[in-house]
């Protein structure tokens, strides 16, 4: 099956594309970055990295530290945000190219 992967260019050096989105997610659910991180096949350090990049980008932080107990984290307002308008635009684009990826698909077939 044809498909496109959508990926935001922030800047010459920021992009957001799935594995970030993906690990927002992942944080929400788990409520913990190296719960996250080691869910998606990395490191704690390389979640880390990532999200300092989303940080960086937007001048303010995607994910905070919980305090008392274990620790853990939350998304941040933006954080959630980053994920709606994210999965938005994917839909609408999905939407938007269904007929002509099935045009590809066809074109494969017959090829």
């Amino acid at each position: 099956m044809v498909s496109i992967r959508l990926q935001l260019r922030l800047d010459d050096a920021t992009r957001i594309g799935h594995g970030k989105v993906a690990l927002l997610e992942e944080i929400d659910k788990t409520g913990s970055i190296s719960a996250a991180s080691r869910a998606l096949g990395m490191t704690y350090r390389r979640g880390w990295e990532l999200l300092d990049h989303m940080n960086k980008a937007f001048g303010q932080p995607v994910v905070t530290g919980t305090t008392g107990g274990l620790g853990g984290a939350e998304l941040t307002p933006l954080g959630r945000d980053i994920i709606s308008q994210f999965r938005a635009i994917e839909a609408e684009l999905t939407q938007i190219a269904t007929p002509r990826l099935r045009q590809i698909e066809n074109l494969l077939e017959n090829a």
